[in-house]
């Protein structure tokens, strides 16, 4: 086989990336905003009904209408919902986001939540949103403006004896488990005075429209930003069980392992009986706390049943986007989004067969994969995220084919992979043989989980900046002719 050379390459490069940012600029939020809400005068009218909640809400019904907006893309969505409503008087709301917009609404507080791990904004967020819900009434409309990575920076204990210091290194325990997200999610839901339908709860008279920018699989959307205004179906039992699958229990922190040990750990809004946050232990030789029948809420309440939610935007959209940039640029296209969740090494094998055995036959052909893969990490790992571990694997694989066009691509849709900068990388056969000429030993970064020096130092990082979005991870495995 003749060679590829490095131009053909740097070109298969190009094309990867080209494909990857143009199906994520295509993903336009207002387009999708528009597409699912339109405001006719004092009228939201939608235009997609589900079955979920009524088709048209008259917004001269109520006072107040408050907007809670959290995860990677709450700005760009508060910012369209502000332009797009016009209504200024009895509007007031809340933002926390990766990072605070240069131009305010001085109607909305802004708060900079912490990501992959919670912060003391994550924290006063939380509250304030809890206090402004629960201010709510029957003439109070509430718009929840839902997009990934609320789960971290949005976050509040549901024990107030479990301090910040805590719940990050509950939160560490929970990322370095190798769980997937819905499992990961489904602790976090227990966990949080926040989640799993608890911030709904808190306003159990009031209209509420959620507004949707799903990074989960549509088949779990209350595990978006840990569902904070879905019902929750999981069990105390099941989160139990996820600590012990996973070896969770003795790596928490002693507050935390005993909050999942209590007897009266509440059950999640949404499934069978939910009561309210339990209060702090009781003093020694105190007289124990009760909890009255009437304080209880059973089945699918009040609080859920008028509620509307909107998808905007998912990663199906992302997706075909990618499709059909490929195939508009002379590719036979394939996708394949099976290996959603699995370990990032089982993912690279699977794909990396699933490629070969196409290109066989279409020698010029654009593998598409959607989804997220699970990373288990050691007690100190590098720098590094799952696209690039997910890309580094194939580069090995992939260094048994040299002189071929081949080219992997895996990046996160929101511009951060892991606790780096960059959003994933970009791979061929000459990528571990360069990296070694480099002075790195690609089996021991991954070995560490430490492949974004390696990457930077190469050049194929892919860095793009926080995005605005998080429509899960892109996967494209490209081959030329030649």
């Amino acid at each position: 086989m003749i060679p590829a050379s490095d131009t053909a390459l740097d070109v298969l490069h190009a094309t990867a990336a080209a494909i990857f940012d143009e199906a994520l600029k295509e993903c336009n939020i207002a387009t999708a905003f528009d597409r699912r809400i339109r405001f006719e005068g004092n009228v939201l009218k939608r235009l997609l009904p589900d079955g979920s909640g009524p088709e048209t809400i008259e917004l001269s019904s109520y006072k107040r209408i408050f907007i809670i907006a959290l995860g990677k893309a709450a700005a760009p969505m508060l910012d369209i919902l502000l332009e797009r409503m016009k209504r200024r008087q009895g509007v007031r709301g809340m933002c926390c986001s990766i990072q605070c917009p240069k131009e305010r609404n001085w109607r909305i507080r802004y708060f900079e939540g912490g990501h992959p791990l919670p912060n003391e904004d994550s924290f006063a967020a939380a509250r304030a949103a809890l206090v402004m819900v629960k201010k709510a009434r029957k003439d109070t409309l509430i718009f929840f403006l839902i997009s990934g990575g609320g789960s971290a920076m949005f976050d509040l204990p549901l024990d107030p004896q479990i301090t910040l210091d805590d719940t990050i290194a509950f939160h560490r325990v929970l990322l370095a488990s190798g769980a997937p997200i819905n499992e990961i999610n489904t602790l976090r839901k227990h966990f949080s005075a926040v989640k799993g339908g608890r911030l709904a709860m808190a306003a159990p008279e009031a209209t509420k429209v959620s507004m949707l920018l799903p990074d989960v699989p549509l088949r779990t959307l209350d595990a978006l930003s840990s569902g904070p205004t879905s019902p929750d179906h999981s069990t105390v039992s099941e989160a139990r069980e996820l600590l012990a699958r996973y070896g969770m229990g003795p790596k928490l922190p002693p507050r935390v392992r005993e909050f999942f040990e209590r007897a009266d750990l509440p059950e999640s809004p949404g499934n069978k009986v939910w009561r309210p946050p339990f209060l702090p232990k009781p003093r020694a030789g105190a007289p124990p706390r009760r909890m009255t029948a009437a304080a209880n809420l059973t089945g699918e309440d009040e609080a859920f049943r008028d509620s509307v939610f909107e998808i905007l935007l998912s990663s199906h959209d992302l997706v075909e986007n990618a499709r059909t940039l490929a195939k508009n640029a002379g590719y036979y296209t394939v996708v394949d989004n099976s290996c959603d969740d699995w370990d990032y090494a089982a993912a690279a094998r699977y794909l990396l067969e699933r490629f070969h055995a196409l290109r066989a036959a279409h020698p010029r052909l654009c593998l598409i994969s959607v989804g997220e893969v699970t990373v288990t990490l050691n007690d100190s790992p590098g720098a590094g995220g799952r696209n690039q571990q997910f890309a580094l694997a194939c580069a090995l694989e992939l260094e048994k084919h040299a002189g071929e066009r081949l080219t992997v691509l895996s990046a996160g849709s929101d511009g951060i992979d892991g606790n780096t900068q960059a959003a994933g990388a970009i791979v061929d056969p000459t990528t571990a043989g360069r990296a070694r000429a480099f002075g790195f030993d690609p089996e021991r970064s991954i070995a560490e989980f430490n492949a974004c020096p390696l990457f930077t130092a190469l050049g194929d990082a892919i860095v793009t900046g926080p995005t605005g979005h998080n429509l899960r991870d892109l996967r494209l495995l490209i081959a030329d002719e030649g």
